[in-house]
This record gives C-alpha cells, sequence and structure tokens, in this order.
C-alpha cells in the first residue's frame, strides 16, 4: 500500500437528454475538469472528510446520513485492507446538476485503487461509482458516475456501455448558477409522476428528446454550432413544460442569449441547480459569462479530461 494516493472525478454537464434518460431515452453528457479530488493515507480508523464543507464522516451501513451509508458500502467492496482517511476536496457546487455526488464518489472509489494497487479501468470505476449515487439519488440513469469517470463528450442510454462522441472542433459552454439548490430525487420523481399521468404526451416528448440527441450529436460532429443552439433552446422548452424552470433559470437564460449565446437551457435536474449556454469561441464564452448576474464558469468540451 502507497502512503498517499490522489484520485479524481470530474463534474458533468448534461447537454441533452437529462429525465428522458432516467426512462430510457439516449442523453449527451460532457465529464468537465472541475471535480472533485480525493486523498487517501492510513489511519488508525476509516474517515472522510471533506475540506469545502469543514466536517467528517464515518462508515455507517445502519445511518441515517446517506453519505456515510455510501461511504461503507463502497469501503465493503475491499477485503482484507488497512483503515484509510480520506481529505476530499470539492469544486462544484451541490444539488447544482453538476454531478457533485458522482464526482465524489468516483475520486474516492480512484484513491481508493491507487492505494491498495487495485487495476481498475475508468470505464469500470465510473460503474461501481453508481452503488454510491444510488444511496443519493434513489434510481439515477448512471450518466453522471460515468460521464465522471471517463470525461469528453458521450452518448450514453441506460444499461448500455456509453459511447464517445468526438465533435469536429473544441464546444464552448457558459455554467451559471442560479443560487438555487435542486433536489434530483424530487425532481425525477416529479417527472416520473408527470409522465405516468399524461402517457400519450409522454411518449411524444421522449420520441422528441431522442431526436434531439441523434440531432445534437449530428451538429457536434458537423461543427454546426447554430444547430446544436437550436437542439439546446428545444430541450429547455421540453424541460419547461415539465414545471423544471424557475424564475431565476429563465432569467439566466435570457440574458445569456442576449450575450448572443446560440443556445441555452437548463441542465440537470432542474428546479435550481445551473443553466449552460453555448457560445460560439472561447472569447465569446467569456463575454457570456461576462454578461450573466451570477456565479459562473467557462467549459471547453470535447476531449478525455
Amino acid at each position: 500500500m502507497t502512503n498517499t494516493a490522489m484520485g479524481f472525478g470530474g463534474g458533468k454537464i448534461i447537454l441533452v437528454g437529462e429525465h428522458a434518460v432516467v426512462h430510457g431515452t439516449p442523453a449527451i453528457a460532457a465529464g468537465i475538469r472541475r471535480g472533485v479530488s480525493s486523498i487517501a493515507r492510513p489511519a488508525d480508523q476509516d474517515s472522510l472528510h471533506v475540506e469545502p464543507w469543514g466536517r467528517t464522516w464515518r462508515p455507517n451501513a445502519k445511518s441515517e446520513e446517506p453519505l456515510e451509508r455510501a461511504f461503507e458500502r463502497i469501503l465493503s467492496r475491499y477485503a482484507d485492507r488497512p483503515p484509510l482517511r480520506f481529505v476530499v476536496r470539492v469544486a462544484l457546487p451541490p444539488g447544482a446538476g453538476l454531478g457533485c455526488s458522482a464526482a465524489i464518489g468516483v475520486s474516492l472509489i480512484d484513491a481508493i485503487d491507487k492505494a491498495l494497487g487495485v487495476a481498475r479501468s475508468r470505464a469500470e470505476l465510473g460503474a461501481l461509482a453508481l452503488e454510491w449515487e444510488r444511496f443519493f439519488h434513489g434510481d439515477p440513469s448512471g450518466i453522471d458516475n460515468l460521464a465522471s469517470a471517463l470525461g469528453g463528450l458521450l452518448c450514453y442510454r441506460r444499461s448500455s456501455p456509453p459511447r464517445r462522441i468526438s465533435p469536429k472542433g473544441s464546444i464552448f459552454l457558459v455554467v451559471a448558477h442560479s443560487g438555487q439548490r435542486s433536489n434530483t430525487k424530487e425532481m425525477v420523481a416529479r417527472v416520473s409522476q408527470r409522465l405516468a399521468g399524461s402517457p400519450e404526451w409522454a411518449r411524444r416528448a421522449l420520441d422528441e428528446v431522442k431526436t434531439l440527441a441523434i440531432d445534437a450529436e449530428a451538429a457536434m460532429c458537423s461543427g454546426d454550432l447554430i444547430a446544436l443552439g437550436a437542439v439546446l433552446n428545444r430541450n429547455h422548452e421540453i424541460l419547461r413544460s415539465l414545471n423544471l424552470s424557475t424564475n431565476r433559470l429563465e432569467a439566466l437564460c435570457r440574458e445569456a442569449r442576449s450575450a448572443g449565446a446560440l443556445g441555452a437551457k437548463i441542465t440537470g435536474a432542474g428546479g435550481g441547480g445551473c443553466m449552460v449556454a453555448l457560445a460560439a469561441e472561447a472569447e465569446h464564452a467569456d463575454r457570456i459569462s461576462g454578461a450573466l448576474a451570477a456565479e459562473s464558469f467557462v467549459e471547453e468540451v470535447g476531449r478525455a479530461a
């Protein structure tokens, strides 16, 4: 065992298909460079300390805290190991739709693997992190943990291996935080209830999102950013029809489009969290970011992190 090992899990941005992916429709996501790092060291007992939150947790399968139960489950996958202390550094806001919980899980597993000399591919790491995610989101699609582990642009359909997308050029995105926290589990339940109550409308909506995912991939691979922006705008309208937007998210989308964004939408569960906007190029992305009355950052996607 090494004295110190570091693991990493990236955040994610869903470009097309959030919520629909839970119901078997393809989604397109980007794993990003901003994320979570975990440092593992030998210790007298297992513990997990998250620096930005100033809290320490211990593994406990019977705890009311999802993080303690998830921590216990992951540690139980490693037999005959010494106790470990983890120091976790989080560069993602929780409850923002950027995959914070998945990134923590991926970074922890990565750190444990490196500390104990376990050989595991990033795809296998991402798949194991789904066990961690279930403690926070109930029945997640699996897109967050795979995007976190693999990075880059991915097309993902539930229960199928992710497929990497190679765009014609870099894609510049602006992500802005509404300042409102989102609850993924509650939002997924809300959408599922709406779809169950309107089956014909649900079928049409899911079929359209499937078409949007196909169109988005074609636009990225051909370098047609205008078409990609139109896809983002239309996906936002569908999400808004599901009552997933808020006044603040709507204002951010308008501000981004007024600053020249080619498209803008909710990203993640909605009901708060973040908006993502598409820029024509890097300098344009910086201008859009500067025009937004919110905490924001620019992300270049299109290749593995």
